[in-house]
């Protein structure tokens, strides 16, 4: 189980930019946790969007369909209050998630809370309570940009976004609240297999910004049609061998992704020798 018998290893998955893969991130960190046997319950507090909670929806509605035996968590939408004035509201909005927070402790072993793709008290009050933060972008300088500016010349860091400096707030909250620590890891999603310029100059960028703001740059998942085609059953790649899903060489890349991510997450008793991780047999076309 987790470092604290008595509390759940709390995962977040934010930034502030849509369109970097959150959600699809944090359904496959969730699947693989569920293959391994623990109890998660996760926290979707983009309550306009809901793209997670629509992602276990349509998992749980897929599963009624078919007849598939798929694990599905209790999710929770949590909206950031709108009554009263800004002090009520955030006096609010620290009361509805705690309440929450030591409500799931209890029968939890991991949380999983998905964050907006904008700032706000719910997302701010979410990272600073993180035992492991996920930061997913894009490889680009567009999502670059969340984290620090660049030198237009030189491509070297000129100065940290607000997304950084939040982060780093988060921390120093974190330390003086319970001498927690935050193990903050920036993942590198949609990479084109083709080596480019352009590719070479983010990943040295984030090479050079890891020094600086201490957090581990990971591999996350590449540029594959595959991952937007999960969604509408509510499926990931760590299911494919329960479901009667065709196999292709692109499937089997994909999951050796996502064993690696599970890995690299270095989350607690997390092992990488698992059979959800065998390679399966590709049938033929």
């Amino acid at each position: 189980m987790p470092k604290d018998k008595n509390k759940a290893h709390i995962i977040v998955v934010g930034n502030e930019k849509g369109g970097s893969g959150k959600s699809t991130t944090s359904m496959h960190v969730i699947v693989s946790l569920m293959k391994k046997g623990f109890n998660i319950s996760v926290i979707d507090l983009d309550s306009r969007q809901k793209s997670l909670a629509r992602y276990l929806e349509n998992r749980l509605n897929y599963a009624d369909k078919t007849g598939l035996d798929l694990a599905v968590p209790d999710v929770y939408v949590l909206s950031r209050s709108m009554e009263g004035d800004v002090d009520n509201m955030m006096y609010e909005d620290t009361k509805n998630f705690s309440e929450l927070l030591d409500e799931l402790h209890k029968e939890s072993d991991f949380i999983l809370i998905d964050c907006p793709g904008s700032d706000s008290n719910l997302s701010r009050l979410a990272h600073a309570s993180a035992d492991t933060l996920i930061t997913p972008i894009n490889d680009s300088f567009v999502d670059l940009d969340l984290l620090a500016s660049v030198d237009p010349e030189t491509y070297k860091v000129d100065r940290l976004s607000l997304y950084s400096e939040m982060v780093w707030d988060a921390r120093k909250h974190r330390a003086m609240t319970d001498r927690g620590t935050i193990d903050w890891i920036v993942m590198r999603n949609r990479t084109s297999a083709l080596d480019a310029k352009n590719k070479r100059r983010v990943n040295a960028a984030l090479k050079e910004l890891q020094q600086r703001i201490s957090f581990r740059y990971v591999q996350g998942l590449g540029e594959r049609v595959i991952y937007r085609e999960l969604f509408p059953k509510g499926l990931t790649l760590v299911d494919y061998r329960d479901t009667n899903e065709k196999m292709t060489m692109s499937h089997v890349a994909a999951r050796q992704e996502i064993r690696r991510l599970m890995g690299d997450l270095q989350l607690p008793e997390w092992k990488t020798k698992d059979d959800m991780h065998e390679i399966p047999q590709i049938k033929a076309s």
